[in-house]
């Protein structure tokens, strides 16, 4: 079985890299600084059109910070999701918590029946539950078909116990996509020590061209180099799980 491996994007030209690179799939969001928030309809018809040959999975979060939803903010995620679908995309990624730091089961049974045969990812939310034992199974019994987790770990290289543990849990019955500082040098031991099948890079570097100077900056990263998704890094990756 052919392991999989799906790239964050969150502009255009880091589409393209992620094609050039030989993702199987992209995740496509905004303002990566900040976690990753849904991007536009404009943003997610125009990845459509470079992804053609790969599956296109769009973040739907409504806003930076915790994952703790009011139901205006839930009725803006559904939403999306509707955008998303419109936008062709192939699924979707969600998540929602309690205060308590538990599933939000009402907010993630609307979403999930708002992408109504799209495929849904629950995020790495997942990673602030008190539980994730229990909570895997609360996903399983609600239908959703991947999890993208580190394994409660600042990198899934350091979570890779609980990600082998939550593998074993799953039986096939759902995937577990371990993301969060994965690259080329750790790619094989995250899957070797995980046991997963399925990675989650964003596989960015800094942009080497000229940028004008910012004399008036906008926006607390206005001025540093931005980053992009790299088809070198995404390539490097690639063969690295390949070769195992």
């Amino acid at each position: 079985m052919k392991r999989q491996l799906e790239i964050c994007t969150g502009d255009l030209r880091s589409v393209q890299a992620a094609v050039d690179g030989g993702a199987d799939r992209i995740e496509l969001c905004s303002a990566l600084s900040e976690g990753g928030v849904t991007p536009s309809f404009g943003l997610m018809a125009s990845a459509r059109k470079i992804a053609k040959e790969i599956r296109m999975h769009v973040l739907i979060r409504p806003r930076e910070g915790d994952f703790v939803y009011d139901e205006r903010e839930v009725e803006c995620m559904i939403g999306d999701i509707c955008a998303a679908r419109l936008a062709g995309a192939d699924g979707v990624v969600i998540g929602a918590l309690t205060s308590e730091g538990e599933l939000d089961l009402d907010a993630c049974m609307r979403m999930i029946e708002a992408a109504n045969g799209m495929s849904v990812t629950f995020h790495r939310a997942f990673d602030r539950v008190n539980d994730p034992h229990e909570a895997l199974e609360l996903l399983i019994k609600l239908g959703v078909d991947r999890v993208l987790t580190s394994g409660q770990a600042p990198s899934a290289q350091e979570g890779a116990g609980l990600l082998g543990e939550l593998v074993k849990q799953a039986d096939g019955r759902i995937i577990i996509l371990a993301g969060a500082g994965v690259g080329p040098g750790n790619a094989a031991d995250i899957i070797a020590r995980g046991g997963v099948g399925e990675l989650h890079a964003s596989a960015r570097e800094a942009m080497v061209e000229d940028q004008p100077e910012v004399k008036v900056k906008m926006g607390s990263n206005d001025g540093a180099p931005r980053m992009v998704t790299s088809a070198r890094i995404v390539k490097a990756i690639r063969e690295q799980i390949d070769s195992i």
